[in-house]
């Protein structure tokens, strides 16, 4: 009598990408815990290190140490390096690794390219990886030349060098790490250039670049830039991006008044106010101090940090185009509509289900880490705490400060969070609930009161 054969689910592609940045994360803090790592020449302790790996892998930018001047060169390499892998997302780097190699792209890798870069679809998907990797080095090679026309006379020419390199990667992988310590004083980031032209618009336009997403990329340079040739989701995300550049620099310009941008003249208020609409969403650098802002200028840092960059970027956060569909569902319920339309096209329900299913798994994470770190901290400002929840968890990396005030415990929180939002609240939830096949069972339907 032959047995049955029982055979293998393959892993399905969210676990893999999951499986992959697990792997380089581990990698990374253990690269970092070596003494050649620290400036002291100490083992690094192996939390700290978790930390710190999670936040570059994750392009997040929190920190428990001064980047600058804990680590040595050859840890600023380790972690750069852990920037670049985590901004271009691991199957990428790979895609990338065995086209270079001559090695043939099958089915089930470019599957796995597709999830990656948030592809619409799965035909010219290595030709849109080609083309995301030719597009990183240009970008990241010019801005890093840029910033070295102000670092070089600061520093010299290899340290400034140097410092526009790792400052470029850091800005157009929205990671937000900066080696400033050295320089301006620890945990500073970029505030002394807060009235600097240069470093204001290099810097925003790597980090909004690096936000657009590769597909938008990839659609712009087949259709010509002609606005009618676009998708829709590209003319969706240009739509988007000017929105969320100006209406929010206009508010910090108006909240930031007497708070964090006083006594600034309106030339340098109107760049802190740009400056502070690009970073929230996924960024981490700051040219105006975190703690400093107002309350309502706390409130709109926390929304932009939920808002996020756009599907397929290097940015973290919900995605500005989730946020759309939600709001604009909202607008079609009040209106009796029974469908939703953007720039005359339907979109389709299973796309509205996915949007509000994350956005609800964004909040509630949210709000439980923000319950238990207030819970075992109870000497910590909601304020602060909510902030660092939500730059965690949105992979933005901007802080008041308390990161190095966190409990080993609350550490953890931060380290999961992360993680979290750099694979996608909803597909980490998935992950963590998934119970295999269900069967195909239609339930009774019965009304129940809402509003």
């Amino acid at each position: 009598m032959r047995l049955p054969v029982r055979r293998e689910t393959p892993m399905s592609a969210q676990a893999m990408i999951a499986l992959g940045f697990f792997l380089i994360i581990l990698t990374i803090s253990l690269l970092l815990m070596l003494p050649v790592s620290s400036a002291g020449g100490q083992f690094t302790d192996p939390l700290t290190a978790l930390f710190t790996a999670t936040s570059a892998v994750c392009v997040t930018g929190l920190v428990v140490v001064d980047t600058a001047t804990y680590w040595t060169t050859f840890g600023h390499a380790v972690i750069l390096t852990g920037i670049q892998i985590g901004g271009m997302g691991v199957m990428t780097i790979l895609g990338i690794i065995s086209m270079l190699m001559g090695r043939r792209i099958g089915l089930r890798q470019r599957t796995l390219l597709q999830e990656s870069v948030a592809s619409l679809h799965i035909g010219g998907i290595v030709r849109l990886v080609r083309r995301a990797m030719f597009g990183t080095l240009v970008i990241e090679g010019t801005g890093a030349l840029l910033l070295s026309f102000r670092f070089v006379p600061m520093l010299g020419l290899a340290q400034g060098v140097w410092y526009g390199v790792f400052h470029a990667v850091s800005a157009f992988c929205n990671a937000g790490f900066d080696l400033m310590g050295s320089v301006t004083g620890p945990y500073t980031s970029l505030e002394s250039f807060v009235a600097d032209p240069l470093i204001n618009v290099v810097v925003m336009a790597l980090i909004t670049l690096g936000g657009m997403g590769f597909f938008l990329w990839d659609d712009l340079l087949q259709t010509h830039f002609h606005w009618r040739k676009l998708q829709l989701h590209s003319r969706v995300v240009l739509v988007l991006i000017v929105v969320l550049l100006f209406v929010p620099a206009a508010l910090f310009f108006i909240f930031e008044a007497n708070a964090s941008m006083q006594g600034m003249p309106v030339s340098t208020r109107i760049w802190a106010s740009l400056f502070s609409s690009v970073t929230p969403r996924t960024a981490g650098f700051d040219t105006v101090p975190t703690a400093s802002l107002s309350e309502a200028g706390s409130l709109l840092t926390v929304l932009l940090m939920l808002t996020g960059g756009n599907p397929g970027s290097t940015a973290g956060g919900a995605k500005t185009t989730t946020m759309l569909l939600v709001l604009y569902m909202a607008v079609s319920i009040l209106r009796r509509e029974d469908d939703v339309h953007i720039f005359g096209r339907r979109i389709e329900n299973d796309v509205l289900r996915r949007a509000c299913s994350i956005v609800v798994v964004y909040v509630v994470m949210g709000i439980a880490s923000t319950l238990a770190i207030c819970g075992m901290q109870t000497a910590l400002p909601l304020r602060d705490v909510l902030l660092e929840v939500f730059s965690a968890m949105d992979t933005v990396g901007m802080s008041t400060g308390i990161t190095r005030e966190l409990t080993n415990l609350s550490r953890v929180i931060i380290v999961l969070l992360m993680y979290a939002g750099r694979l996608g609240s909803l597909t980490f939830a998935i992950l963590l609930t998934n119970r295999g096949s269900r069967a195909n069972v239609q339930y009774p339907a019965e009304k129940l009161i809402v509003g």
